[in-house]
Parts: structure tokens; sequence; C-alpha cells
């Protein structure tokens, strides 16, 4: 997988208004009602990440989950980032109808 380019970041990420690219990663911070909605999302995050084959740095204190996500083969940010953390938004913030 092919390391993306800064520029191609940047545009990428005016479709994750939740995310910012520094460090050579792009990360993100959502915060819950409690731990255990915090948790539960996390868990949830965990299988999207096992079908994906891939896995981020991430901790959590009480309601905040911080989430850090890059390729580590490709030395940086690449698609796959961009796929998981697609997948994380549907998570963490689903569409309201």
């Amino acid at each position: 997988m092919s390391k993306l380019s800064e520029q191609d970041i940047e545009k990428r990420l005016l479709h994750f208004p939740d995310w910012d690219y520094y460090d050579n990663a792009i990360h993100a911070e959502f915060e819950f009602e409690n731990f255990k909605d915090c948790f539960s999302a996390m868990s949830r995050i965990a299988f999207e990440c096992e079908a994906l084959n891939h896995h981020p740095d991430w901790s959590n204190t009480y309601n905040i989950l911080t989430i850090s996500l890059s390729t580590h083969d490709a030395k940086g940010v690449t698609n796959k980032d961009f796929k998981l953390a697609e997948a994380i938004e549907s998570i963490v913030e689903p569409d309201e109808e």
C-alpha cells in the first residue's frame, strides 16, 4: 500500500472534520456519555479493525476515545487508514435520520 502525499491527506480530511493530520498519522478524539458507551464503541471498532486487518493506536480515559491511524509498513497514511476512519465514523457518529 502506497503512502499518501500530504496534499492528498489534507484533501481527504475535508470529508472527515473530526480528524487532523500531524506526526505522520491522522488523529481523532471522540467523547461519549460514559465509560460503558466508550468501551462499547471500542468493541465495535475492534471488529472492523480485524475485518480490515488494520489496527489503530488508541486509548481511552473514562469517556474519551483517542485514535491515531497510520500504516506502519508504509511509514505514513494510506488508503487503508481512511477506510478504517470511515468505519470508525459510522460507529461513533451514525447518520441521524
